[in-house]
């Protein structure tokens, strides 16, 4: 039988990752998808989606070549396109134009995924889903995680994708600002705001956490709520750091600080490489990181 403390690690690492006791890595995935797709950025998707559908729906195949020319089917950095059962390219709004004509099905990402073979099955049996993907992103010239929802219409996939979003050091240290004054206010209150996926304190990959100080306990997490009253000192990333002992230990000298460690990103699913900001508020340490591309 697990002795207490490595049981209560096994459980917030499980819950903190999407993996272990309580939480299997299909339900994280489900969870992690609903809050993405219920993103602004995520419902703007859908709504492309949904009109280059009815489209294809009411004029077939031949529907596909407006999505290159006509600006419904292009939403600021979002853009529809279609691809045949066959694998056959048929029409893009954006950069993937430069496959119109080719058959893609082993076309692959940055990392090899043959990522439209991939969503082709998938239609094929399920008729509507998601892919994952890297894809070259014009806004960093590197490639990017890039989800792509999609639907069959007869013989062809109409798809949109969307790079998930991510916050910037200036939006953390904001928002750390705005959490550490409501917390003084009125921390009951601003632990129950904090922890409201539809709130002011929750957006995209960026959220609050708070821990109290004396004996470690989360008191809020904005991306895994589930994780309120476990022992955040018994919490490591996956390279073995300490992380809530090392803020604790970093605020107890100076009254706040910044720390890099490895976390999952709400937005991607992925463990990816986050810095953080935190500052003491009686006795709470109250934090809100970025994750680096």
């Amino acid at each position: 039988m697990m002795s207490a403390p490595i049981r209560v690690l096994a459980l917030t690492l499980g819950l903190a990752f999407g993996t272990g006791f309580l939480t299997t890595p299909a339900q994280a995935a489900d969870a992690e998808s609903i809050r993405l797709f219920d993103s602004e950025l995520g419902k703007r998707a859908t709504a492309l989606l949904d009109r280059a559908v009815r489209h294809v729906e009411q004029n077939g195949e031949k529907g596909t070549a407006d999505f290159s020319r006509q600006a419904d089917f292009v939403d600021r950095d979002l853009y529809a396109y279609a691809v045949r059962l066959d694998g056959r390219f048929l029409a893009s709004g954006g950069s993937s134009a430069a496959l119109i004509g080719d058959n893609v099905l082993d076309y692959t990402d940055v990392a090899g995924k043959a990522f439209f073979r991939e969503m082709i099955e998938l239609a094929k049996a399920k008729g509507s889903g998601q892919v994952e993907y890297r894809w070259f992103n014009p806004a960093d010239s590197r490639g990017e995680p890039k989800v792509t929802m999609f639907r069959k219409v007869g013989e062809v996939v109409v798809a949109v994708g969307f790079y998930p979003p991510r916050a910037t050091p200036v939006q953390a240290r904001a928002m750390l600002k705005d959490a550490a004054k409501a917390m003084t206010a009125d921390a009951k209150s601003a632990l129950a705001q904090f922890q409201r996926l539809d709130g002011p304190f929750v957006h995209d990959d960026l959220y609050v956490f708070v821990i109290d100080m004396a004996d470690g306990r989360f008191l809020a997490h904005g991306a895994t709520p589930t994780l309120v009253g476990s022992n955040g000192f018994e919490v490591r990333d996956p390279n073995g750091k300490p992380i809530v002992t090392e803020m604790v230990k970093l605020v107890a000298k100076k009254g706040d600080g910044e720390l890099d460690y490895s976390w999952q990103n709400p937005t991607t699913g992925r463990v990816e490489k986050k810095h953080s900001y935190f500052r003491a508020v009686d006795g709470k340490l109250v934090g809100v990181g970025y994750f680096q591309r």
